[in-house]
């Protein structure tokens, strides 16, 4: 769930999280199967789960792959080592996996096509289009574009670079201020009777463009940032999947590693890292954010689990048809990630957990202002 670098001038929260977690480079003797053999056989695997988002049947934890090419702290990770990732996961019951274009650009839809080829048939595929990125040679210009004729081009290199002949589930990455949502959905639709498109959602739209989607071409899924440091979904975009039957998947659900214990009040981020220009990760507001993290703990303690398990097992506890997918760029990572799957809460003690949390007021905003004016963006009437 990437949204990459601090140029926000033209770029998307998923373009700026295109870095990711670093990955120690793995010994390039290590076989992918030696490496898959190295999983811990008592961690708890994502248990064959199955969740719904609209009539797609997904695996109740997906993963993202927008960092597999860069992590957070600027290192290149072992590219081999990312493959063997991704088939541990499906290996773990994991079989819903999210990319797009923009991750790169390109580069983590090669990287989960590579992954996913010997199971292409057994898995979930999301991608997403809608920056404004030129189809051959990869250069981003500002803004976006969901012109139908780009749409087009832009999902003929999805197809090509994720070694398909349809995706899955494709999203709209940031709503078109220039674009009718109708025309949008119109290019989906042709893109849909030929076979290379099965469900359509969008992502970090705006309320009323949602309903016009929906109306024109119905929705599978809504794609949003949500997790216990960021809980604004709550407010309307929960409420409308739920009256229209869409389902919600959640990008970054641990919160960019915050969730998961990997960053102190000490911690201080490269340039380049994301997490440099997020407000809630500045030096003033760190300390007291780390509330939710020590809250965390507690309950992993408490659940026999970890930190990172408590966040998504929150998230899943939620409502059935939404469906977190983290990303990483660690095997161990990976495992935890799927674990979280057997962690259970009685309604008691998921609504102790929620009400402690929302007694912790978050500080700082979770996006530069440059890349927030690109969520809840309105698409223009179709005239």
């Amino acid at each position: 769930m990437d949204d990459k670098t601090s140029r926000t001038a033209g770029l998307g929260r998923r373009d700026l999280l295109a870095l990711g977690l670093a990955l120690p480079a793995a010994a390039a003797a290590s076989s992918t199967a030696e490496a898959r053999a190295q999983i811990p056989n008592n961690t708890p695997a994502a248990s064959g789960e199955r969740r719904r988002l609209g009539k797609l049947e997904v695996s109740s934890l997906g993963m993202g792959v927008q960092n597999m090419h860069r992590a957070y702290s600027t290192t290149v990770p072992y590219r081999p080592e990312m493959l063997t990732i991704l088939r541990a996961a499906h290996d773990r019951g994991v079989s819903f996996f999210d990319t797009a274009e923009a991750y790169g650009p390109f580069e983590n839809e090669k990287i989960l096509g590579e992954a996913i080829q010997p199971f292409r048939d057994k898995v979930v595929v999301a991608s997403k289009f809608g920056w404004n990125i030129d189809p051959e040679t990869g250069r981003r210009s500002p803004g976006l574009n969901s012109r139908p004729e780009h749409i087009r081009v832009a999902v003929e290199g999805s197809l090509k670079r994720l070694r398909t002949d349809r995706i899955d589930l494709l999203y709209q990455h940031r709503v078109d201020p220039a674009v009718p949502i109708e025309d949008v959905a119109g290019a989906i639709q042709e893109l849909m009777k030929a076979g290379k498109v099965l469900h359509w959602g969008l992502s970090e739209m705006g309320p009323q463009t949602l309903r016009r989607a929906h109306a024109a071409l119905p929705l599978t899924a809504v794609q949003n940032e949500y997790s216990l440091l960021w809980r604004g979904p709550e407010k309307w975009v929960l409420p409308t999947c739920e009256e229209l039957g869409i389902g919600f998947v959640c990008w970054s659900p641990l919160g960019v590693g915050f969730l998961n214990g990997a960053i102190d009040a000490a911690t201080r981020f490269a340039d380049g890292d994301i997490r440099k220009v997020e407000g809630r990760f500045a030096p003033e507001n760190l300390a007291h954010n780390l509330a939710l993290v020590d809250l965390l703990k507690t309950w992993a303690q408490r659940k026999s689990a970890t930190p990172g398990q408590i966040a998504l097992a929150w998230l899943l506890a939620q409502k059935p048809w939404i469906v977190p997918i983290p990303g990483t760029t660690q095997m161990a990572h990976m495992v935890d990630n799927a674990g979280a799957a057997a962690v259970r809460f009685t309604p008691a003690e998921l609504g102790g957990l929620t009400a402690a949390a929302s007694a912790i007021q978050i500080q700082g905003l979770r996006l530069p202002e440059g890349v927030l004016a690109f969520s809840e963006v309105e698409a223009p009437a179709r005239t």
